[in-house]
């Protein structure tokens, strides 16, 4: 087993965190993947990422939002090669929690960090392929169902148009880098940019969704490498399994795209670029 512990910085803003299950780091590449509820949407994912052996190349380490549904047993984690879970206790959503993910992997040394939602709607088969991406030297690694190869199945008609033709045009103009699809957290990051003070992820403002579009941004404007790799995105027929409502929460996505676009996220000590 391969140990590695560093000190987490002073000026880090995480939530509060409980782990109650750590064997140990075994890789220099970890999935991180957030989930809160989310029944046996988590537990096919991660049956699925069992039967591919993703556990031989990279470590996975759940963070949970609070589930009180039972999905998460011990028992059941082991069985699929699961390494960690963290179980947030301090505020936020989505964002709170990778901010407590990437603490943890930080400090226990990993190199290559992919995060994959934990609503069974993207394919793991991917995985491998991010890590490869991030060995060989990229830096920010964005799935997408749009480009040649990808697989949009299902994709609720507003969110594809909202995706295609608003968020990702937004987003390629004000960073610098013609992506296609912004707004899903299945992605790939480098250790040296996460850590990287001028991008300061470790800052409270990232709270709900912010942190996703604010690394898109600021990631090409520090001249970091960044890549889109095609990938299968899957929503179940009938009702969609989305942590975003309709109307308030699709206008909150869109208020977050345009602040993080004017600078409005950039750590305080830099001039927003």
């Amino acid at each position: 087993m391969t140990t590695s512990h560093t000190a987490r910085p002073a000026d880090w803003q995480v939530p509060s965190y409980d782990t109650p299950m750590w064997l140990g780091r075994r890789h220099d590449s970890c999935v991180v993947i957030p989930v809160i509820n989310e029944g046996e949407r988590i537990r096919s994912l991660l049956t699925r990422m069992a039967a591919l052996r993703i556990s031989e190349s990279a470590d996975i380490i759940i963070v949970d939002g609070g589930s009180k549904d039972g999905s998460l047993e011990e028992a059941f984690l082991r069985g699929v090669y699961v390494r960690g879970l963290l179980v947030k206790t301090g505020p936020g959503k989505l964002s709170a929690q990778l901010r407590c993910a990437y603490a943890f992997v930080l400090e226990n040394g990993y190199e290559n960090i992919v995060t994959i939602d934990g609503n069974d709607k993207d394919d793991p088969d991917a995985i491998p392929r991010f890590i490869d991406a991030l060995r060989r030297g990229i830096d920010f690694v964005q799935a997408s169902r749009y480009l040649p190869g990808g697989v949009a199945e299902n994709t609720p008609k507003s969110r594809d148009f909202a995706i295609r033709f608003i968020h990702a045009p937004v987003l390629s103009v004000f960073s610098g880098f013609r992506w296609t699809d912004t707004t899903q957290g299945f992605r790939g990051y480098s250790r040296k940019m996460l850590v990287d003070e001028r991008m300061a992820i470790f800052r409270d403002v990232f709270s709900t969704y912010e942190l996703l579009v604010y690394l898109s941004y600021r990631a090409p404007k520090l001249g970091y490498r960044c890549i889109e790799i095609p990938t299968t995105r899957r929503y179940p027929k009938g009702e969609v399994p989305t942590k975003i409502s309709a109307v308030r929460g699709n206008l909150a996505v869109l208020s977050v795209l345009f602040k993080a676009c004017f600078g409005q996220y950039n750590p305080p000590t830099t001039t927003p670029q």
